[in-house]
């Protein structure tokens, strides 16, 4: 079997996703996926990696990936190239799995469990969508809804609290401080400010008390010493997880802000290759391990990541606050990895956009997802998708 084509698809509307279909003689087509810099993304694609690609088996899944990052841009980031790679490391292990008859999960070792827990990351529905992505002003905040979890978790944490648990779900993660973050630069909090950020979590425990996990995420917004007050005023409302209070970027820092606090410390989507995890896990910097797998090296990266955190007796929890089939294959993951904690998901989505544009979503019901069965990822675009007036396809053939 050889690749034959390398086709990327994006759209207008949904501007930061970017589809790869990695096409092969057998006339099998494995779908892949990232998020963030669609065009920079569909241009390293057809421009770098193409011409590496065409011509080659696609189950030699390890040698691609090693070529595709064996570059000297390419430096265990989460840019353009780790992105390109991540989709075409998704694609082919699709690929595999079709190529066997058994899902991706199957491929990557099999289930080590029925059921997976998730958690609900309270985005609305217009959420990232565009292509608008900075901290607060991409919120495209909307009030009217069934899932607007957005709007819900600044103003009715109580009252989305509870909707969360008569559907089963027992997790949420929110981020209220990040609009004193963007006004602050990140340098300071006011009485005010941290007032009005801590409001949502005394809402949800005077409303459930502790039936419900609350995850904080902190969108790597604030410096140290801000970030370890943040982390004491909250210890009260028992957090469970603070999430890239810091840039990811110096494992001391984030060492020293996890000494500061009880709270597990979770880090970090924007980490690319298991290499800086190690860093992080060297330092004691980091209690739960978190990977996006658009981001960070595909599949086949991933499991390291996961591996790794195993090996420091740490959890892995999947990142997913993207697209649809990164969605996908993050559940794949989850379900092959023995260490895996929870897995991300935002019910905005899964129950919203993402039926735009793909055939299908795993089953979550009572707080837990369930494994795909089908070949591969189990899941294709939308004939519609083909059929978008805003569609944008490029293609590099052998």
């Amino acid at each position: 079997m050889k690749i034959t084509a390398i086709e990327t698809l994006r759209t207008e509307e949904f501007a930061n996703v970017i589809w790869v279909r990695v096409h092969t003689d057998g006339e099998l087509i494995g779908l892949g996926e990232t998020f963030y810099g669609a065009g920079a993304v569909e241009a390293h694609i057809h421009e770098t990696l193409a011409a590496r690609l065409l011509g080659r088996d696609p189950l030699r899944i390890e040698a691609i990936h090693r070529d595709m990052l064996n570059l000297p841009m390419a430096q265990s980031s989460t840019g353009v190239e780790y992105r390109a790679a991540s989709a075409i490391d998704i694609a082919l292990w699709d690929v595999f799995g079709k190529v066997c008859g058994q899902p991706v999960h199957q491929m990557l070792g099999g289930l080590c469990r029925d059921r997976q827990r998730i958690y609900n990351t309270c985005a609305g529905t217009r959420y990232v969508r565009s292509s608008n992505i900075r901290p607060v002003s991409n919120w495209s905040l909307e009030t009217k809804g069934r899932y607007e979890d957005l709007d819900a978790f600044m103003n009715r944490a109580d009252a989305l609290a509870e909707d969360l648990l008569a559907s089963g779900i027992s997790a949420m993660k929110i981020w209220p401080f990040d609009p004193a973050a963007q006004e602050n630069e990140g340098l300071f909090i006011t009485a005010a400010q941290m007032k009005a950020a801590v409001a949502p979590f005394e809402k949800i425990r005077k409303a459930v008390g502790d039936r419900m996990e609350i995850m904080v995420e902190l969108h790597s917004l604030w410096n140290l010493p801000t970030a370890k007050q943040i982390a004491r005023v909250l210890e009260d409302y028992q957090p469970t997880w603070y999430e890239d209070p810091i840039r990811m970027n110096s494992p001391q820092a984030l060492a020293e802000f996890a000494r500061a606090t009880d709270v597990w410390v979770t880090a970090s989507e924007t980490l690319g290759s298991r290499y800086p995890h190690k860093d992080m896990l060297d330092r004691d910097a980091v209690h739960v391990v978190m990977a996006d797998l658009c981001w960070t090296g595909g599949l086949t990266e991933g499991r390291k990541i996961a591996a790794l955190a195993e090996t420091y007796h740490r959890p892995f929890a999947p990142h997913d606050c993207i697209g649809p089939v990164g969605f996908v294959a993050a559940v794949h993951m989850s379900f092959s990895q023995p260490n895996t904690l929870i897995q991300e998901s935002v019910r905005a989505f899964y129950n919203g956009w993402y039926n735009e544009l793909v055939t299908t979503m795993p089953e979550i019901r009572d707080g837990y997802v369930y494994p795909m069965q089908e070949p591969g990822l189990g899941v294709e675009l939308t004939p519609s998708v083909f059929e978008r007036p805003d569609l944008m396809v490029r293609r590099s053939e052998a």
